[in-house]
């Protein structure tokens, strides 16, 4: 490995750090403004885990950064009730009792004379809901704002109606083969004259503007048909006989299914790819399509993880769409910095990396399980259909619902999440996700 390689991975994954600490920061904002906002003490503001490494504190509240870039998070006095006695601290010999005294007691262990009015679960339930939706609502607003902003001004890689080149024969696109054989008939394309550089512009009379709707309307044509094509400045009307051929299938979104064919028709030349942005409308459809995969990723992770496991500890292959941690996604900063595009290639290849990692923060964040965010969430809003329902029905306010009583639960919860981490983190070690 060269010097230049070693230099621009390091420059990769030092880019990737600024940008997760600047994500991780941006989250915690969202909690920390709307806490603020309703009149909660917050005693810290941290980014990142482990021994603090500088901190400085403004008004009540020590603003900070911690060693470790893997998270970050607020304290705001008051997370959890007293107990039903009224106490803040007691003990008792069951474990699972212990860890819900241990938070409740932890939520207030920085009270201060005068903060009683000033409690995270004093707040009423929308109220509370604002500030534990804020910090993942972030990372959606940074993403999408990545997303919009690089999809309009750079683009993506789209294919267009300019031929790239022209197939010679009629192969099945299902045999594993490039070179035609005797047999093989003269494709569509270069018996009709098709040549490289041609852009076509209509078929069968009808005005071609993209790839997507060009190639349906080949897929749909068996027999003759009129192709008009731009050459040399001037057009010229060309006459082919497409032929039915075994082509890659298509799913309802227009994309490649790996490894299906169907029977369709068949011209035979390869359409130029090039960088196109998108207009605001197509941007918004991308992006929402961005966030359909990433709740079908979150939906499927469960079933990705004895894979997962192959690829950490067996010879298993580590599919192009495997759970990718921290460490995985510093380490595709890196190869992106080291691939020989241009350099608002890299730029954009690694904005679009962080705006997919801010989705994913958010879209994990809205789980309603504790200790995230969702899970909050979720007590609060069953805090507020509890007291609705007692209004209605003229029964006693049942009063805050105790989020405390959930904790072993989620102590539960972030074991597991600890173990997926760790066996990702072993995946991105020995057998990376990269890119081909």
């Amino acid at each position: 490995m060269s010097t230049t390689t070693i230099l621009m991975t390091v420059l990769g994954i030092a880019v990737f750090a600024v940008g997760l600490l600047f994500s991780i920061a941006w989250h915690e904002l969202g909690h920390l403004s709307t806490a603020k906002l309703f009149g909660i003490r917050v005693p810290q503001y941290m980014v990142g885990f482990g021994p603090t490494i500088w901190s400085r504190r403004k008004g009540d509240t020590e603003y900070g950064i911690k060693a470790i870039p893997a998270g970050g998070y607020i304290r705001m006095i008051g997370m959890f009730p007293p107990g039903p006695d009224g106490r803040l601290e007691a003990r008792s010999t069951s474990p699972w009792r212990g860890m819900i005294e241990d938070a409740r007691s932890a939520a207030f262990e920085e009270l201060e004379p005068g903060d009683e009015s000033r409690l995270f679960y004093t707040r009423k339930p929308w109220k509370r809901v604002i500030v534990m939706f804020a910090g993942p609502f972030m990372n959606l607003v940074l993403a999408v704002a990545i997303f919009m902003g690089v999809a309009m001004t750079f683009g993506f890689q789209t294919q267009t109606t300019e031929v790239a080149g022209v197939q010679q024969c009629v192969i099945a696109q299902s045999e594993n083969r490039d070179t035609c054989e005797t047999s093989d008939p003269v494709s569509p394309a270069k018996a009709a004259g098709l040549e490289e550089g041609d852009k076509i512009v209509a078929f069968n009379g009808q005005k071609i503007d993209d790839w997507a709707t060009l190639s349906d309307k080949i897929r749909q044509t068996i027999g003759p048909a009129t192709i008009t094509v731009q050459r040399d400045g001037r057009e010229q009307t060309l006459n082919a006989v497409l032929k039915k051929n075994a082509v890659a299938k298509k799913d309802a979104d227009g994309e490649v299914v790996p490894d299906q064919y169907v029977s369709a028709g068949y011209l035979g030349f390869a359409a130029r790819t090039e960088i196109v942005p998108l207009s605001f409308g197509d941007s918004v459809v991308r992006m929402g399509d961005m966030i359909e995969n990433g709740v079908d990723s979150i939906i499927a992770l469960p079933s990705k993880i004895p894979a997962l496991w192959n690829a950490a500890f067996s010879d298993g292959e580590r599919a192009d769409d495997s759970p990718v941690g921290v460490v995985g996604a510093a380490r595709i900063g890196g190869e992106v910095m080291n691939l020989d595009v241009p350099a608002q290639n890299q730029i954009a290849m690694m904005l679009f990396l962080l705006a997919g990692f801010n989705l994913s923060l958010f879209l994990f964040n809205m789980l309603p399980l504790l200790p995230l965010d969702g899970g909050h969430i979720a007590g609060a809003l069953w805090e507020a259909l509890r007291r609705n329902v007692a209004r209605v029905f003229k029964r006693p306010d049942p009063g805050p619902f105790d989020v405390a009583k959930l904790m072993p639960v989620a102590y539960v919860v972030a074991g597991i999440f600890i173990c997926f981490t760790l066996l990702v983190l072993v995946a991105d070690i020995v057998n990376p996700v990269k890119i081909t």
